[in-house]
């Protein structure tokens, strides 16, 4: 099987039911969903050992589920019957968000992305996240879309800030704090 079809050198793609152009708000959405993806597996091939065995399984599973947010954007026109990512799938990062979280220390000021290199390869997922909630947001205002992939992009990018100071917290590794910050969170700790 060849790779290349040559099917988009008039700079139009394919989406399940239809062509549209490559800049296309839709190829935009499902676009950065799989640049994302992509530092999450980067994230991944970093994290060595046992230390991380557990947030390694959660991040495979996420790669699994952003490739199912990009498939139900990608349809021209879709029923909700074939939705692939569901309420339940944001349940279950707010569990693994409120289990990390126990992990690492009271956040009292705002912090820089940074300390190891595996926190900060999570905290670029965490902006390319934003930035693909964002590109979900405007194709929403264009077209109907599964309003669970929006919602599940959101707690995702928590997910990231969250879990990247559980890497630092479990490495022994500071967070930076910005410096110019007032003390602007009220520990719960």
């Amino acid at each position: 099987m060849k790779v290349y079809t040559r099917t988009g050198d008039k700079g139009e793609t394919s989406v399940i039911g239809g062509r549209v152009i490559k800049d296309d708000h839709q190829v935009e959405a499902y676009g950065t969903i799989d640049e994302l993806n992509c530092f999450v597996g980067q994230a991944i091939s970093l994290m060595e050992g046992e230390l991380f065995a557990d947030l390694k399984e959660q991040l495979l599973e996420i790669q699994h589920e952003l490739f199912d947010c990009g498939s139900d954007l990608a349809f021209v026109k879709l029923s909700e019957s074939k939705y692939k990512v569901t309420g339940e799938l944001v349940e279950r990062l707010e569990l693994w968000l409120d289990t990390c979280e126990k992990e690492n220390p009271a956040l009292e000021r705002f912090i820089l992305p940074g300390g190891d290199m595996i926190s900060s390869t999570l905290h670029v997922c965490r902006t390319v996240c934003r930035r693909a909630e964002r590109r979900t947001v405007t194709l929403g205002k264009e077209k109907d879309i599964n309003p669970d992939v929006r919602k599940y992009l959101n707690r995702l990018s928590d997910y990231f800030f969250v879990i990247a100071r559980t890497v630092n917290a479990r490495k022994g590794v500071a967070d930076i704090e910005y410096v110019r910050s007032q003390k602007v969170f009220k520990s719960e700790k």
